[in-house]
């Protein structure tokens, strides 16, 4: 079959796209930059990229008029904590548009459960799309699952992050609300498992693992498969803007992002019917078993998508080319240059900056800078890398954006997501003499911005001479 995949460079359409070219499908993935989509390079020899935003449609691409299945996996929920249901309502009505002028006959949509009567924002949104989506011109299945537990996604790194950082934990009292996680390789043998079958065509459908488990369960079983020690006492005071504060600060999730999922964490969500695990003979694995998964794939540095690597993880969700091209004009600068004797090592060093590795020199004091970052409602340092030499255009790295990341041509360039009053750039460049050149480029709003770049001069003599010279001789 011919399948469009919308969202392919998101958490699930990584994760989902080898699954579809494993079972021997022609899909052709919908994404809003293609600079941004980096699947394995053997996938993307076996696909067609088409640019399609949703939010801004165009012309309908060619490529797309005679697919047979779409897969609908756009949302906006890290993106704000306002009119993100209006923008996925929007979203879901333009799909709809376009999927009248191809020849589609079902569309797969992974939403929420909502079996709750008083629903989240966020879970009434997944309703309302759903209910836009039976609207088309198309046969509709909907798969609802609750908290997706694999490496990369949200709901494992945040756990993650609490139980790792906190062994004592004061908690808001939804730490009692009941859930059921289902991992993510279930959820992609049920995105699969409905292709074409017809009994599941018009119909709504509840996916969830075998265990119901509350919030605060989940962190002590976490726990105890990572041989820690973890007290957990919770207490009813902490307003929802507190407790959306204290995810913000202790993980890595950004705080819209928090805001929203405090928000549903309220809500009990757990399935009500096991047709479809029946219907394709799928046995959901433990909650256990899932997070054994996920540090296997970890340790294997086998991560294929992180929720982090979201352009909404961070401070925009402009074009990146929009970036590319470092300004000169009115800008400061700190310009450094060193010539390597091997320049392979070097590179190998850049490629690994960031996350685990540090920068270098001087982590100290970046982590201090990402500890300001978080108290001014900026991304801070927890974001960190998906991968730990692999870098690709559009990652998050730390607090900063992966802008150009070509290796052939040997050179790496980021722009910072931290709150700066103004816009930052880092670059590093091996030229053909082999000398190693790093820039900071800053361009300053107003009278703050030029302030702020005099009064850290100090630290950047230091800080950026110290790193320029660590890569280069290691």
């Amino acid at each position: 079959m011919k399948i469009l995949l919308t969202g392919a460079n998101g958490y699930i359409g990584l994760r989902l796209l080898p699954q579809l070219l494993e079972l021997g499908h022609e899909v052709v993935c919908a994404v809003r930059d293609r600079n941004r989509f980096f699947p394995n390079k053997e996938f993307l020899d076996q696909v067609e990229v088409v640019e399609i935003d949703f939010l801004d449609p165009a012309t309908i691409p060619e490529a797309i008029k005679n697919i047979d299945v779409a897969y609908y996996l756009i949302h906006s929920m890290s993106a704000s904590t306002t009119d993100f249901d209006s923008k996925e309502a929007a979203a879901a009505t333009t799909f709809n548009k376009i999927m009248a002028g191809t020849s589609v006959q079902q569309v797969i949509y992974l939403s929420g459960i909502v079996n709750n009567e008083d629903l989240s924002k966020h879970l009434k949104s997944r309703k309302k799309v759903e209910d836009i989506l039976y609207g088309g011109a198309f046969k509709l299945t909907v798969l609802r699952a609750a908290i997706i537990v694999g490496s990369g996604s949200s709901s494992f790194e945040i756990i993650r992050d609490l139980c790792e950082k906190l062994p004592v934990m004061v908690t808001p009292s939804w730490v009692r609300t009941k859930c059921q996680p289902i991992a993510i390789r279930d959820v992609i043998f049920f995105l699969t498992g409905v292709i074409g079958k017809e009994e599941c065509y018009n119909k709504s459908f509840d996916i969830g693992g075998p265990n119901i488990v509350s919030y605060r369960e989940m962190m002590m079983q976490y726990s105890e498969i990572r041989d820690l020690k973890l007290w957990i006492i919770d207490v009813p005071f902490l307003s929802p803007k507190l407790s959306s504060y204290w995810l913000y600060f202790v993980t890595s999730t950004s705080y819209k992002l928090a805001q929203n999922l405090v928000d549903s964490m309220r809500v009990e969500v757990i399935t009500q019917d096991t047709r479809l695990q029946r219907m394709l003979e799928i046995k959901p694995i433990s909650y256990k078993k899932a997070i054994q998964l996920a540090f296997f794939k970890i340790e294997q540095n086998q991560v294929v998508s992180s929720w982090k690597d979201s352009m909404s993880s961070g401070r925009f969700r402009n074009d990146l080319n929009k970036y590319i091209q470092v300004p000169t004009f009115g800008c400061l600068k700190d310009a450094q240059s060193i010539e390597v004797e091997n320049p392979d090592q070097v590179l190998d060093r850049i490629w690994a900056i960031g996350g685990s590795t540090g920068w270098y020199y001087g982590n100290w004091l970046w982590k201090i800078r990402g500890y300001m970052d978080k108290l001014f409602g900026g991304v801070g340092l927890r974001r960190g890398r998906t991968h730990m030499q692999q870098i690709n255009s559009g990652d998050s790295l730390d607090f900063w954006r992966v802008l150009l990341a070509d290796k052939e041509g040997k050179r790496l360039l980021l722009f910072a997501e931290m709150k700066v009053p103004g816009e930052a750039w880092l670059e590093f460049e091996i030229d053909d003499k082999n000398i190693l050149h790093q820039t900071a480029t800053f361009r300053p709003r107003g009278l703050w911005g030029r302030l702020y770049w005099y009064v850290m001069l100090p630290f950047h003599y230091f800080i950026f001479e110290g790193m320029l010279n660590k890569i280069a001789k290691g």
